[in-house]
C-alpha cells in the first residue's frame, strides 16, 4: 500500500458528457453516471482489496478448524474490503500531487479530474465510517478496532510520515496489509492469538521482496516524484540482496506454524513447495542482478510470482483443517 500530502492539484477538467440519444432524455446522464461510479471504484484500489480478501477468508477458516458462520464471514469480508477500500481512497487523496507526476498513476480519478478533492474526501471518509460499523455490528469491537488501526496505519503512519522521508517506506507501510489476518482472526475467535500473529509477520515479511521488484521498474516514475523507494535510490544488486533476505525469512516465518502445532500436512506441503518456487525465483533475479544482466520483465516475473505464493500459501492454510491432522502438537 503507498502515497501522501502536499498541495492542492487543480485537475483537468472531466469529459464532456455525451449528446443526449434522440428520445432518451436519460442518454446523457447515464454515461456521465456510470464514469462516475467507475471513478469512485477505482480510489479505492480495488487489486489491492482482492488481495487482502485472499489473505482473510483462510484465516476465518484455519481459525474456525472449518467454515464459520457465513453472515459472520459476510461482515468481516465487506467490512475489511470497505476498510481497505477508504485507505486506498485516503491514499489517493493525500497522494494527488505525486500521482500527476508518475506514468503508473496519472489516470487515477483525481489527477484527470474525474472526481474532486472534496468528493474523494467525503467519499473516502465516509466508508471508513461504514466498515468500522459493519465490522462492530456484524463480527465484534475487537475486530472493527483492528480495522480503524489498519486504516489509521495506512494513512497516517504511511503515507502521510513514512512514504517521503525513508527508502524503507514500504516495510513500515506493509504493515497494513497485515491486519486483514488479525481482523479474520479476532472476528472468529475474540482473540488474537500467536498463529494469527505467525500470519501477520508472514504478510510483513513478503512485503519488500513483493514490492520491490515493482519499484526497480517503475525507478523513473519514483525518481521523478521524488519518492524515496528502495527500488529508486538503490542499486539493483542492493535491492536484489534485500529481495533474497526478506523473501528467506518470509519462507521461515510461514514454517513456524508448523512446531506451534497448528499446521498440517496439506499447510506444510502448500508452504513447502510455493515458498521453494518463490525462493528459487529471487535468487535468480539476484544472480541477474549482480551479473548487471536484470531485465524490468524479470523483476516483474519476481513481482507476479510473489502473489501468486502467498495465494498459494493461504489456499494450503484454507484447505489444512479438511485434510490432514498437525504434524506436531
Amino acid at each position: 500500500m503507498t502515497q501522501n500530502p502536499s498541495g492542492a492539484l487543480s485537475g483537468a477538467p472531466a469529459p464532456p458528457a455525451s449528446s443526449p440519444t434522440p428520445g432518451h432524455p436519460a442518454g446523457e446522464a447515464r454515461p456521465q453516471w456510470r464514469r462516475k461510479a467507475a471513478a469512485y471504484w477505482s480510489l479505492t484500489k480495488p487489486r489491492v482489496i482482492e488481495l487482502l480478501l485472499v489473505t482473510t477468508l483462510p484465516t476465518m477458516i484455519f481459525a474456525q478448524r472449518g467454515f464459520p458462520d457465513f453472515w459472520l464471514v459476510l461482515a468481516t469480508m465487506v467490512g475489511g474490503a470497505c476498510a481497505a477500500g477508504s485507505a486506498g481512497a485516503f491514499n489517493c487523496y493525500i497522494d494527488r500531487d505525486m500521482d500527476k507526476l508518475m506514468n503508473r498513476t496519472k489516470k487515477r480519478p483525481l489527477v484527470t479530474g474525474e472526481l474532486t478533492p472534496r468528493e474523494a474526501f467525503v467519499f473516502a471518509s465516509l466508508l471508513g465510517a461504514v466498515a468500522i460499523a459493519i465490522l462492530w455490528i456484524g463480527a465484534n469491537p475487537l475486530a472493527a478496532g483492528l480495522g480503524a488501526a489498519a486504516m489509521f496505519f495506512y494513512v497516517v503512519i504511511y503515507t502521510i510520515i513514512l512514504k517521503r522521508r525513508t527508502e524503507q517506506n514500504i516495510i513500515w507501510g506493509g504493515l497494513a496489509g497485515c491486519f486483514p489476518v488479525l481482523i479474520a482472526w479476532a472476528a472468529v475467535r475474540e482473540s488474537v492469538e500467536w498463529p494469527a500473529l505467525v500470519l501477520f509477520f508472514i504478510i510483513f515479511l513478503w512485503t519488500p521482496p513483493h514490492y520491490w521488484p515493482l519499484s526497480m521498474k517503475y525507478r523513473t516514475d519514483y525518481q521523478t516524484a521524488d519518492v524515496p523507494m528502495l527500488g529508486a535510490v538503490a542499486t539493483a544488486k542492493t535491492v536484489s540482496v534485500q529481495v533474497v533476505l526478506y523473501a528467506w525469512a518470509t519462507v521461515v516465518c510461514s514454517l513456524l506454524l508448523i512446531p506451534m502445532g497448528w499446521a498440517g500436512i496439506t499447510y506444510t506441503a502448500f508452504a513447502a513447495v510455493s515458498g521453494g518456487w518463490f525462493l528459487y525465483e529471487c535468487h535468480v533475479l539476484h544472480r541477474q542482478a549482480q551479473r548487471e544482466s536484470l531485465t524490468d520483465k524479470k523483476a516483474m516475473k519476481v513481482f507476479h510470482l510473489s502473489i501468486m505464493y502467498l495465494t498459494l500459501l493461504f489456499v494450503g492454510l484454507a484447505l489444512d483443517p479438511f485434510i490432514g491432522a498437525p504434524l506436531m502438537s
